[in-house]
């Protein structure tokens, strides 16, 4: 069974001076969301970007691939703690997403360091938006139990 999700993006002027706001059409959880080209190349100014956009996408997923792969393991987390850096830089004259980073912090019973961090490593290859982005992305992982 095939899942869609959809959201719509609105851009007003030029490219640099330009802005345009990002919504959420399948979930409506976030409507007119403020971006702009300075917020992806410079401080964010209480803008998003698609970076951030994708580092929220590539966090969730990941805890969600690591919460499953620690269940069948029959260490099911407790908590997971999720953060993505995702950069975007200038390589040759075209800007690109170059690197997704995540780190994880988990509360996990009956887990111990060195599976952990196993888990870690699979859901970070296996998750639907690593899958998407590998090839074209360097990906890494640290993990750490609290």
């Amino acid at each position: 069974m095939a899942a869609t999700r959809e959201a719509r993006a609105v851009w007003n002027g030029d490219l640099m001076s330009g802005t345009g706001m990002v919504s959420a059409v399948s979930s409506g959880r976030f409507s007119d969301l403020p971006v702009s080209w300075s917020a992806r190349t410079e401080a964010p100014g209480g803008k998003s970007s698609p970076e951030e956009l994708l580092a929220a996408a590539h966090a969730s997923c990941f805890a969600m691939a690591l919460s499953a792969g620690l269940g069948r393991a029959g260490t099911p987390p407790n908590r997971l703690e999720v953060r993505s850096r995702v950069t975007f830089d200038k390589v040759g004259d075209n800007w690109t997403v170059v690197s997704s980073e995540l780190e994880v912090k988990g509360d996990v019973p009956g887990a111990d360091a060195t599976k952990f961090a196993q888990a870690a490593e699979s859901a970070k290859e296996n998750c639907p938006v690593s899958r998407a982005l590998k090839g074209n992305v360097k990906l890494s992982v640290k993990a750490n139990l609290s």
